[in-house]
């Protein structure tokens, strides 16, 4: 019996322990349960303040921005939208400068342009500043005597001249520099820099475009020495400064020339009536034809002469050089006298008969048996305010002399249209590059 109720007690005790710790695994995922509840409510009232907080905040600058526009234009507000958008950019809060560029783009589209703002300027040295200030002529009264200057060339060389005398400066940098700037090289370095700039090919326009970098490179450029050798390059040793001009850049420009720069293009179309139809008997087609004629001139009296069906696109670069491969291009040499221009000009004979060419054909061309040169006579010409752009022919003839000692002669009949002007067109790559100096 002492054995059966031990063994009683022992279950009932043991019964006790597991009711109590079934009692306290129950306990245990209650308060966690509770714990994410209380978290989430916490989450669900910050959200509903924050919405709050927003709706107010975004009420609040709606009813300011009401009340801005009612007192000032749409404009205004706009630029305090966006610079103030601006300082939030520079202080890292970019997402509140997005909504405030919005809302500045949306008053004035155009807003960013509108807004005057103003750049710092370097710091500039008192010694610096007094040295623009006088070569540049930034005061009152130098601007004021600019503008009573009249357009005459010779008041505004003069009137320069005078005020570049007396700072001893060409020019003059605007802020302080470690390099060694332009203005510290002699007047004889620079004008001989300019000759290069002009080249043995008379680029008398990039000239021009050095003279508006400053006062002291426009009188650098007006340095008579040059304008004298572009006229001795351009007419010869033997011209003269006639008594009518007054300098020899005025001869320059005012006497009739050629330009080099570029070269002469006419375009030349007619039509050509073709053969029957062997179907229909009635029909009989007509084509246009149209081609080139191309002519370059060089300083030294060389003249290149092109005709080709080609776009001048292709065919220019081919007279870049004095040098060329093409056969088709005829050599020869020009003369300028007043404003006529006598031009020879034949094929090229070592290329006509090269292997290249030969092995083209076995036939021997009957052509090549004889010798052909071209004379051509111009007369250049202005068109509206352009200058030298225009070349027109008033004569054109060919002599021809066969090997068997026959030789013959044909003008060419100038009426009409068959013969069209020739037109300037300036090509840049011509004077892309110097190799010599004027």
């Amino acid at each position: 019996m002492d054995s059966v109720v031990g063994k009683c007690g022992k279950t009932s005790g043991t019964g006790g322990n597991s009711s109590e710790s079934s009692d306290e695994d129950q306990e245990e995922p209650s308060s966690s349960f509770i714990q994410k509840q209380n978290v989430e409510d916490e989450l669900e009232n910050f959200r509903d303040k924050w919405k709050k907080e927003l709706g107010l905040y975004k009420s609040k600058q709606e009813n300011l921005l009401k009340e801005q526009l009612k007192l000032e234009d749409a404009e205004s507000v706009a630029k305090k939208l966006f610079l103030s958008g601006a300082e939030m950019e520079r202080a890292g809060q970019l997402y509140e400068a997005i909504q405030f560029y919005k809302r500045a783009v949306q008053l004035v589209p155009d807003i960013e342009f509108r807004l005057d703002t103003k750049t710092k300027k370097p710091k500039v040295s008192k010694e610096t500043m007094t040295e623009i200030i006088n070569i540049r002529g930034k005061s009152e009264k130098d601007n004021n005597d600019i503008r009573d200057e009249n357009n005459d060339v010779k008041d505004l060389y003069g009137h320069i001249q005078k005020k570049i005398s007396k700072n001893r400066y060409i020019c003059a940098p605007v802020n302080d520099q470690k390099l060694t700037h332009i203005s510290a090289l002699p007047l004889e370095i620079i004008l001989y820099i300019l000759r290069w700039v002009v080249s043995s090919e008379v680029d008398m326009r990039s000239l021009e475009v050095c003279s508006l970098v400053c006062r002291g490179f426009y009188l650098c450029c007006r340095d008579s020495e040059i304008w004298r050798l572009a006229c001795v390059r351009t007419w010869g040793l033997n011209v003269d400064l006639p008594r009518t001009c007054i300098s020899w850049r005025q001869m320059y420009i005012e006497r009739a020339r050629l330009c080099f720069n570029g070269c002469y293009i006419g375009k030349t179309t007619y039509i050509r009536s073709g053969e029957n139809s062997f179907q229909d008997q009635f029909y009989r087609p007509w084509h246009i034809v149209a081609y080139y004629r191309y002519l370059r001139f060089f300083p030294d009296g060389l003249v290149l002469m092109l005709t080709s069906s080609d776009e001048p696109s292709v065919c220019v670069g081919q007279l870049k050089y004095r040098s060329y491969k093409n056969p088709t291009i005829l050599s020869g040499h020009y003369r300028l006298r007043d404003d006529r221009v006598t031009i020879i000009a034949y094929r090229n004979d070592s290329l006509m008969n090269s292997s290249i060419f030969k092995s083209r054909s076995k036939i021997k061309d009957p052509i090549h048996d004889s010798r052909e040169t071209f004379h051509l006579d111009m007369q250049i010409q202005d068109y509206k305010k352009q200058r030298h752009i225009r070349l027109v022919w008033t004569g054109y003839s060919v002599y021809t002399r066969h090997k068997n000692g026959t030789e013959s002669t044909c003008e060419f009949d100038l009426k009409g249209n068959k013969f069209p002007p020739l037109w300037f067109s300036r090509v840049k790559s011509y004077t892309a590059e110097s190799y010599n100096p004027l």
